[in-house]
């Protein structure tokens, strides 16, 4: 089979990002498939960069080591609602947080967090995910061999989005990425546009993820989209968690269902002859996703990476991309996989 070159758009979700783990580790062993554009948003931006790193550092086997070991250290990090100091006093608290979850109607450490700012921390203040987003290879993860990388956070004082690609991803771009405003204070970073100084917030409120940076002429049409946030749930949420979470789902999402309205629109434009062949991306679109499986699982197992629980992901990611290479892998190169227009419904 000749080789299939695809994008990559990487979705957030927190330690359910596990699951993208486990979809690239299963895509990485196909030697026909050939990664050549990657869109991340915070864990998406985390695995884009370990992938990318890896490629660059020796190749598939590699990228597939490099993402075993950034999920092994966000495995040791811990209930990240928690700030290090609280759990130094209560090195218990991530057993305590398990234990109550089971028995009572509200999270201790989500209340903790509704309770305190990252800010009333003062100097115990420290991001528990700086000290792994620091040991990436960012010579590799920047340089110029393997697949395009872009990150998307999002700037606070105006609301919009903004892409880091090149050089411009660093440990703060990434930080950024990940910034959920509720847990980590957020992150300074230059803007080159306007010389000033901009605080960041995750990219999943304006991007996620973010899929117009791969409509560059040099990269493929096909673009997989690896979803972890589930677009529905049947059930009516009633409890004030549930409520709170499905606002977070739904809110996450909402930015991807505006790319995928244009696509549909750009797609109909082409496909009714008004614009020049060329003239714009005629977006082959695919989705590797498993929502009876999120649906499942509850928000708050997002902030708390537990290791059982991400393998557990990585071997539903496994399965799920296992699927769609079965029953669409052939169609890469061709033709949709998904519809737009279905999605959006």
């Amino acid at each position: 089979m000749s080789v299939r070159r695809i994008n990559l758009a990487l979705q957030g979700g927190g330690a359910h990002g596990a699951f993208t783990w486990g979809v690239l580790d299963r895509l990485l062993e196909d030697e026909t498939i050939e990664i050549a554009g990657i869109s991340g948003t915070s864990a998406g931006a985390l695995n884009g960069a370990a992938l990318k790193a890896g490629l660059a550092m020796g190749g598939r086997q590699a990228a597939r080591e490099n993402l075993d070991w950034l999920w092994a250290q966000v495995g040791a990090v811990g209930d990240m609602r928690l700030a290090g100091w609280f759990r130094a006093f209560l090195p218990a608290a991530n057993v305590w947080e398990q234990v109550t979850d089971r028995f009572v109607p509200f999270s201790p450490a989500e209340t903790f967090t509704r309770l305190f700012s990252p800010y009333d921390y003062g100097p115990f203040y420290s991001n528990p995910l700086e000290r792994v987003v620091e040991q990436f290879r960012f010579d590799l993860v920047c340089g110029a061999f393997g697949p395009a990388l872009f990150v998307a956070a999002t700037n606070v004082r105006t609301g919009k989005i903004r892409v880091f690609s090149g050089a411009e991803i660093s440990t703060a771009s990434i930080l950024a990425s990940v910034c959920l405003p509720t847990i980590f204070q957020a992150v300074d970073l230059p803007d080159p546009e306007t010389g000033r100084v901009e605080a960041y917030w995750d990219g999943g409120y304006t991007g996620n993820p973010a899929i117009f940076p791969l409509y560059a002429s040099d990269l493929p049409d096909d673009t997989v989209v690896v979803s972890i946030n589930p677009r529905q749930r049947e059930d009516l949420p009633r409890s004030a968690q549930d409520i709170l979470d499905r606002i977070n789902e739904i809110s996450f999402n909402s930015s991807l269902l505006s790319e995928l309205r244009a696509i549909r629109f750009a797609k109909r434009l082409i496909a009714e002859g008004r614009v020049k062949k060329g003239a714009m991306k005629d977006v082959l679109l695919h989705i590797i996703a498993d929502d009876g499986l999120m649906n499942r699982l509850n928000a708050r197992s997002k902030l708390a990476p537990h290791p059982g629980l991400l393998w557990e992901l990585k071997a539903a990611g496994r399965a799920a991309a296992e699927y769609f290479l079965e029953c669409h892998g052939d169609k890469l190169n061709r033709e949709s996989s998904a519809d737009p227009g279905i999605l959006i419904a």
